[in-house]
């Protein structure tokens, strides 16, 4: 494994570098009314939400290019002596070069010409979500620290279930922060947040049909600029929350900037009777504590060289939520009345970044990075029936690093990903059941690695028609090697005068499989309950999907199918009645789905709306192929069928519906509906309440009330699930048993800024 370190370390330093994913590029033409160019035209890039700016001049074509701007909403003003000023708001997602063409109007008069459109982009075929810093704040329920609001309430097909962010059907999502892809090859092992809502500027959620230089994850990604400081000039800003359950939260966060350089930290912590969803409707054995620290600097020390770093540390402890009635039907099926167990969680990371523009059409970035988690389930020693210990620490370090060119039409990246990777896991287990089976504990320790290189290339055939293509070669070496080549390709068609952009998408990934193994008394425990453990694979995906973007009057809908179908799905499962939990890959998976997305322009100058809804169906089929498998193989009970069924996380409908409004005396409203179909019945026992194939509907409202004093002073009211109407989530075995969806919480927010 040091041989193999030692040679990504050495390929990653000597190849080709990198193009941060949270950056774009702007070109544009700046023309008369006669469409002749006008040179020397001053144009200035502002961020909607801070200081941030950038600039450029025309050249005697009318042609700009402003490069590495991070994706985010922006204002862009241009001006002229003898011609209007013009004014546009603009949206910039990641990865891509819009070219936008202005006119300037000659006048007599100074005046301005303000416009306001819905963007559409016809640089990309992925379906994006951008979510920024004030719809975090104002969202009911997203600022908190471990909330995933800001992903669930905008995103189609995203929803929490056992604990869990799931996405178009799978589990494992990508968490960029600052552009910097945070590898994590566990799954269903972490219960904390990657990132503190409020430590983000804008979020961007990509699903799916990615160009060439994103990596593994199909389901999800979640692409973080973190705040920065540029908002902020000396000051500090204390927030305060404190609710039901004995929740509450405080955080202070510091910022300044000067014109090359900006920094922001902020420290926080949180503590609540309320954390994991329940096994019953009742909250019990349930209490949440955490702390935590995030920093980011930017120093802009030429006009060519960026440097950008963020670092963050995150500790989490749960209660595992337990069901006290022995008798109870959830506990006839689970028994988790004795237990008592708890779960300890921490996650680092640090990611620097160097961006180097070597001409108006070339940007180079190297980002070396650093990655801990560690994820410790205990239990009381007394458990029943079983006392489960299991323990795992990561550690991931690497570099992403890639070249960006403008050639003609076409903009090319290629750039390479890599990390090493090493694992220690202890796994445990006292039987106080009377089966008479002896304790053991059993360590162990896995290495491996990923190298990955990429080509891509975006070609603008036509004003109206984008062309993507790229592929991603995949080396994994471990316990065993495995390869793989991943292509994808994309097309994007503007309809002229309608401004509608159609796009399709085929592509294949590669995802690396956990690295985690066992041995001895694990095993012979495993085989004592039907199953054996053979290493786990790589899952290989293959995506197809079509999309349609549709601007009216400010509106902006968009709307998507996609079929994916799994090679290996990773999924996870517990060893029996333990609370051991494993990850597996079972032989297949199908998901399909329609995805609609609705955003409205400000309405009547005080409102603005969203909607995202999903139908989706996730499916597998056939045996267990890596993890916990069942044993013997030809025994009747491992004969598992080839047809399609429904995983356990399959929810057939899912919609969000959100209004927030600006009322008089600076005050906000903000509310969201949610609407979920019932996720799939694990169990559909006769005896039971519940004997359907899919768990009950469900509905839940969201408000949240809030007003500002002054410029420094604002306080707000949260409820969530205010009817307090609780169902059965799922009876998916995880984390304590059955889940009951969250119940009413109303909680008050104080934010106070001042001057340091």
């Amino acid at each position: 494994m040091r041989k193999f370190a030692l040679l990504c370390l050495l390929y990653l330093f000597c190849g080709s570098a990198a193009h941060a994913a949270i950056f774009s590029q702007l070109r544009g033409i700046v023309h008369d009314p006669e469409h002749r160019p006008i040179a020397g035209a001053h144009i200035e890039l502002r961020s909607a939400n801070s200081a941030y700016t950038q600039s450029a001049i025309s050249g005697a074509d009318g042609s700009f290019t402003i490069l590495s701007i991070p994706l985010g909403d922006y204002t862009i003003t241009i001006t002229q002596p003898g011609f209007d000023t013009r004014t546009q708001p603009i949206t910039l997602v990641s990865g891509t070069s819009p070219i936008l063409h202005f006119e300037l109007h000659l006048t007599t008069v100074q005046q301005s010409v303000n416009v306001n459109t819905a963007p559409v982009n016809t640089d990309t075929v992925t379906p994006t979500t951008l979510i920024s810093r004030q719809q975090i704040a104002e969202t009911p329920g997203a600022a908190l620290t471990n909330s995933l609001a800001m992903i669930t309430d905008y995103v189609p097909g995203a929803y929490i279930t056992h604990d869990m962010l799931h996405m178009r059907g799978g589990h494992q999502v990508s968490w960029l922060i600052d552009g910097v892809q945070i590898p994590n090859t566990n799954i269903a092992s972490n219960l904390g947040a990657q990132i503190d809502p409020s430590d983000i500027d804008y979020i961007e959620v990509q699903r799916g049909s990615y160009a060439a230089g994103l990596g593994d994850r199909t389901y999800g990604m979640f692409n973080v600029v973190p705040r920065n400081g540029f908002e902020r000039d000396h000051q500090a800003e204390l927030r305060l929350t404190a609710g039901s359950f004995l929740q509450s939260e405080a955080k202070l966060s510091l910022g300044n900037h000067s014109e090359k350089s900006a920094w922001y930290f902020s420290l926080n912590g949180n503590r609540s009777d309320y954390g994991l969803a329940p096994p019953i409707s009742q909250v019990h054995h349930d209490a949440t504590n955490g702390y935590g620290a995030f920093a980011s600097f930017i120093n802009n020390r030429t006009p060519k060289d960026q440097f950008r770093l963020v670092a963050q540390y995150r500790g989490d402890y749960f209660q595992i939520p337990y069901d006290p009635n022995p008798l109870s039907f959830e506990n006839q099926q689970y028994d988790s009345s004795g237990l008592r167990d708890g779960q300890h969680e921490q996650d680092a990371l640090a990611a620097f970044s160097w961006i180097h523009t070597f001409n108006s059409s070339t940007v180079l970035q190297l980002s070396p990075f650093y990655h801990f988690n560690l994820a410790n389930y205990d239990s009381n020693p007394n458990d029943t029936p079983i006392a489960t210990t299991a323990h795992r620490t990561s550690n991931y370090a690497g570099a992403q690093t890639s070249i960006t060119t403008t050639i003609a039409r076409n903009t090319i990246e290629a750039g390479l990903y890599s990390f090493g990777q090493h694992d220690s896991n202890r796994f445990g287990a006292i039987f106080n059941d009377g089966s008479g089976t002896p304790p053991f504990t059993t360590p162990s320790s896995a290495s491996g690695g990923l190298i990955e290189e990429y080509v891509s290339d975006n070609f603008k055939a036509t004003p109206w028609l984008t062309l993507i293509g790229g592929v991603r070669q995949s080396h994994f070496q471990g316990g065993f090697t495995e390869d793989a080549t991943s292509p994808r390709i994309g097309a994007a068609i503007l309809v002229p005068k309608l401004n509608w952009v159609f796009r399709g998408f085929y592509g294949r990934f590669y995802q690396p499989p956990p690295l985690v193994t066992a041995s001895g008394p694990l095993v012979q425990y495993a085989q004592d309950n039907n199953t054996t453990f053979v290493p786990l694979h790589g899952e290989r995906d293959e995506e197809h999907q079509f999309g349609v973007q549709i601007p009216l009057r400010g509106w902006l809908l968009d709307a998507d199918t996609f079929k994916t179908r799994v090679n290996n799905f990773l999924d996870h499962s517990n060893l029996g009645d333990s609370s051991i939990y494993f990850p597996v890959t079972i032989n297949g998976a199908l998901v399909r789905a329609w995805e609609l997305s609705l955003r409205s322009p400000q309405l009547w100058h005080h409102a603005q709306a969203h909607l995202a809804y999903s139908n989706q169906i996730a499916e597998q089929r056939g045996a267990i192929t890596g993890g916990l498998i069942c044993t013997p193989v030809s025994s009747p009970q491992c004969d598992a069928s080839f047809d399609y069924e429904p995983v356990d996380h399959d929810q057939r409908n899912t919609l969000n519906v959100g209004l927030t409004t600006t009322l008089p005396m600076h005050t906000f409203a903000s509310t969201n509906v949610y609407y979920g179909s019932g996720f799939v019945n694990g169990n559909p026992d006769p005896s039971t309440p519940y004997t359907s194939n899919y768990l009950p509907q469900h509905t839940t409202v969201d408000l949240a009330l809030g007003k500002t004093f002054s410029e420094n002073l604002s306080i707000s009211v949260t409820a969530t699930n205010i009817a307090n109407r609780r169902v059965l989530l799922d009876n998916s075995l995880t984390f304590g048993g059955f889940h009951y969806n969250d119940p009413r919480q109303i909680y008050g927010e104080l934010r106070y800024r001042f001057k340091y």
